[in-house]
């Protein structure tokens, strides 16, 4: 017998629904276990005694919808994450890419763009980067203002050094930030080629065509429906034969895109559209 779901699984079904009816934002196929841990925070920190005054509290002020957003968008991102996937990405996919007279990268679910500034370094030390444009896209507008500052804890460049000089990497890691602001603030050239935009992998469409995809650590929180529709739209995205890379524990192996795609480096989740 299949017993009915407890109070608070409808109760969050009933708040994503009125998210997405009211404000367009779609977390109805966003994981469980996740989505319910992040809602349980909010609930305590925005002082709401269950999930339905939360989602009346949502529903009636905007204000108190933006709050929720940052809980059900928590960042979990360093530079240089993942060191062996930047190496590998250094060896194995920046010499296809240097063989193209301009470049045009997507890094999906940006964050507060710490990857971001990872790859335009990685792309400045190959030549690369005056070539390029990155669009840097997330659907939290306070992570991509984050992204836009390129502002990051001085308390957390003793580890991004370290992540760097693992990656490769081919300079001293403080020539590119200056501490301002009671923060390390990386040097504007990294950004000047790219495009931060508000998008959603949920509801929203293509914009162009890119020779390279990041989208690192995002689709552990999708369920397998919509982790089929972002393979898709990646898939559609890439030029012939580029780039898609994923995070350490993101797979390609059981969607329905399995086969649209060749694994380059299948330890750093790098793989290559398949050719059609």
């Amino acid at each position: 017998m299949k017993h009915p779901p407890d109070n608070i699984d409808i109760e969050l079904r009933m708040l994503v629904e009125a998210v997405y009816l009211k404000y367009n934002y779609d977390f109805r196929d966003y994981t469980g276990a996740s989505q319910k841990r992040r809602v349980l925070v909010a609930l305590r920190e925005m002082e709401c005694e269950n999930v339905s005054e939360l989602q009346a509290k949502v529903l009636h002020q905007p204000e108190a919808f933006a709050r929720l957003l940052q809980y059900l968008t928590i960042p979990v991102t360093e530079m240089f994450r993942d060191p062996e996937y930047h190496a590998a990405l250094r060896s194995q996919v920046v010499p296809h890419l240097s063989t193209y007279p301009s470049l045009k990268l997507w890094v999906a679910g940006c964050s507060t763009g710490e990857e971001v500034y990872s790859l335009a370094i990685l792309l400045h030390e190959e030549g690369l980067l005056e070539r390029s444009i990155i669009y840097a896209t997330d659907i939290n507008p306070e992570s991509l203002e984050a992204a836009r500052r390129g502002v990051f804890p001085l308390d957390r460049m003793r580890l991004y050094t370290e992540n760097y000089q693992k990656a490769g990497g081919k300079r001293a890691f403080s020539d590119y930030y200056t501490a301002a602001y009671g923060g390390a603030l990386f040097e504007r050239f990294l950004v000047e080629n790219v495009t931060f935009a508000d998008h959603s992998l949920a509801t929203d469409s293509v914009f162009s065509e890119t020779h390279f995809v990041s989208c690192r650590n995002v689709m552990i929180y999708f369920n397998r429906r919509l982790q089929n529709r972002v393979l898709g739209l990646f898939h559609e995205s890439l030029c012939h034969r580029g780039f898609l890379a994923l995070g350490s524990k993101e797979s390609i192996d059981f969607s329905t895109y399995a086969n649209r795609f060749e694994s380059i480096a299948r330890r750093e989740r790098i793989f290559r559209k398949a050719a059609e």
